[in-house]
């Protein structure tokens, strides 16, 4: 993209966290690498849309049921009578970050070392009375919306014999990512919505109820996901406007290195994260039709000062 900084001058501003761009957009943005996805950018995404068919990648409030990871509450379902018909309530966090499909906003992690989230706010800020600053429902206003990219790093590690244990603590090389984008073909274009199908939703389906419970314990929880590295930071910084997985936490996790993905990506570019897409569905159509590249629209709920949110998330072809 023409202006865009240089990753190798990261951070923008001396005294700044390491890799941040505060400022990029004005110091008082709150869209971070959604900026990336102009109209111009929208509309050339839209041509992704050629057959109509449309794939939900939302795994339902309710699929964890009462084994949630990562100490997460779990959705709650209240129905009362109220004649003449019947309704229904929902309560907890679930609406915000729950044990489903989620979309991370930028008051969901901060530098770990500064204590400060996209462009320097602090948890001070963050706590004002009556304030929304890094809230999600400033993504709200016109989405998250453009051109996905699957890459199927499931099928392809599968169909070259490459381990997988998507409950232990390892990584995902870029150069492997690279290898699945050749391997399906794909060509990336600026601002794409890259989403990544490690495998976990697969595994996950085939656990028994006894199993997620003694995973579910695990403190810290483990699981595998994209390597926390200078070259994968490099790689998003240079093509994308969101990032997403059916991980629990995208990267690695606990992190390997002396650094996490997530500050990088929510508090130093104001890059959206989503976890625990079901891209079960979204990853046979891709197969079928031999297209791993379609049409994104994403509606996070608007709520001011929101942390985060289902996706409410679907891919058009």
């Amino acid at each position: 993209m023409e202006g865009l900084p240089k990753f190798s001058d990261l951070p923008l501003n001396k005294g700044d966290p390491h890799h941040s761009a505060w400022g990029l957009y004005g110091k008082d943005d709150q869209l971070g690498f959604l900026n990336r996805l102009t109209d111009e950018v929208v509309l050339e995404a839209a041509k992704e849309i050629q057959t109509g068919a449309r794939i939900s990648l939302n795994w339902p409030l309710d699929a964890q049921k009462d084994i949630p990871f990562f100490g997460r509450q779990v959705f709650h379902q209240h129905m009362y009578n109220k004649p003449p018909g019947l309704s229904m309530t929902t309560s907890g966090r679930s609406t915000l970050k729950a044990a489903a499909s989620v979309r991370d906003g930028l008051r969901h992690f901060a530098y770990q070392k500064e204590a400060k989230f996209y462009n320097g706010v602090t948890m001070d800020d963050i706590h004002a009375e009556g304030s929304v600053v890094n809230g999600i429902g400033a993504w709200s206003e016109k989405g998250i919306v453009g051109r996905g990219v699957l890459l199927d790093f499931h099928s392809w590690r599968l169909e070259n014999n490459i381990p997988y244990e998507p409950f232990k603590t390892g990584s995902i090389p870029l150069q492997q990512l690279k290898a699945v984008a050749e391997a399906q073909g794909v060509e990336f274009k600026f601002g794409d919505i890259l989403i990544i199908r490690s495998g976990y939703m697969a595994a996950f389906n085939e656990l028994k109820k006894d199993e997620l419970a003694a995973l579910a314990k695990v403190m810290p929880p483990t699981f595998s996901g994209v390597e926390q590295s200078e070259e994968m930071l490099e790689w998003i910084w240079n093509n994308f406007s969101a990032v997403a997985g059916d991980q629990p936490s995208f990267e690695c996790w606990p992190t390997q290195k002396d650094f996490m993905l997530h500050e990088v990506l929510l508090s130093g570019w104001g890059c959206p994260i989503g976890e625990l897409f079901d891209l079960e569905a979204l990853a046979e159509h891709c197969k079928k039709v031999g297209r791993w590249s379609f049409f994104v629209t994403s509606e996070v709920c608007n709520v001011p000062g929101g942390v985060a949110s289902p996706p409410n998330i679907l891919a058009m072809f």
